[in-house]
């Protein structure tokens, strides 16, 4: 098939490109650069399979392709909130540009939504008829507002002109490829643990995320694309149910970098959740997904590929 992945440079996108070309597919990749890196799929150059566009979202464009992977957002508060207008744009107007295309040459959809359509959730675990509690006016509502106006077009564009539609909600996912400075818990601990430096800590650490690897995420992604059913247009949680305090977190990045731990705890930032873990019977049951990868065997790959890149930075500097 010839396939677009939107944000396909970026952490998850460009996992998701290797994938989908191992699997025969055509794949163009199309980002604006501004979290994704040329470094994450400079790989895959060679592949004729593979072709790079730099282009927003927020703007048209034409393409002829059988189905699109819209993860074109920046995710991680500090990037989200830089711009946060253009954050909104690229979830909505994007969306409207995809969703136009996807109708025009009947190409299936996916977009990539987002556990934040919860907000600080009143019902634990999640599931997906959970309608939510999220303040639409608070710093992080670009972000989680402009997630659920994505979801209500794609499914508006399914019922009133029959786009074939899915919509995958994820939860935390870390492993190679994120970025160093993007403010993710994952990527914030082992970094600051390499470095030798006190772990930060928002709150008393009490507050829980559910971690998934990012290989487990693709699968879950790529099965729903993939899978036919008729409440397949409904959104599926897509994250790894294994439930970790801020605390534990720490304590595990220790052992995976082999660095005793000092933890600073910092006051918690407005509108952060206490608690997430996703409720993923509907993933089990219609796709026949569950997450593979443990915490301790994905952070060890994840802190491998810190310990390189933080090391290549460092070899650059002295330079």
């Amino acid at each position: 098939m010839r396939i677009l992945v939107t944000g396909g440079a970026g952490f998850i996108g460009s996992h998701l490109c290797e994938r989908l070309l191992a699997e025969g597919n055509e794949v163009i990749c199309l980002d604006n650069f501004f979290t994704g890196r040329k470094a994450n799929v400079a790989h895959l150059f060679d592949d004729r399979r593979f072709e790079l566009v730099r282009h927003d979202v927020t703007e048209p464009i034409l393409l002829e392709v059988d189905q699109i992977y819209n993860l074109a957002c920046p995710a991680s508060p500090i990037h989200y909130q830089f711009n946060p207008v253009k954050t909104v744009k690229t979830s909505v107007m994007g969306m409207i540009n995809m969703l136009g295309m996807a109708k025009r040459v009947k190409a299936r959809i996916l977009q990539a939504s987002t556990s934040e359509v919860y907000g600080d959730p009143l019902i634990h675990p999640q599931t997906e008829d959970y309608w939510g509690n999220v303040n639409p006016i608070g710093p992080r509502s670009c972000y989680d507002e402009g997630k659920r106006v994505a979801e209500t077009l794609m499914m508006d564009y399914h019922r009133q002109n029959g786009v074939d539609t899915r919509i995958v909600r994820i939860f935390n996912t870390y492993g190679e490829r994120m970025m160093e400075n993007d403010g993710r818990v994952v990527s914030n601990f082992v970094v600051q643990a390499l470095r030798g430096e006190p772990l930060t800590i928002y709150g008393d650490g009490s507050q829980t995320r559910s971690f998934c690897y990012v290989s487990d995420l693709v699968d879950g992604i790529i099965r729903l694309m993939n899978t036919e059913a008729e409440s397949i247009h409904l959104p599926v949680n897509i994250g790894n149910p294994g439930e970790f305090t801020m605390n534990e977190l720490a304590e595990e990045v220790g052992k995976a970098t082999g660095k005793r731990i000092e933890i600073k705890y910092l006051p918690l930032p407005q509108d952060d959740p206490k608690q997430r873990k996703p409720n993923i019977e509907r993933a089990q049951k219609l796709l026949g997904w569950e997450p593979k990868v443990n915490l301790a065997e994905g952070l060890k790959k994840t802190v491998a590929y810190f310990a390189e890149s933080i090391g290549d930075v460092a070899a650059t500097a002295r330079h």
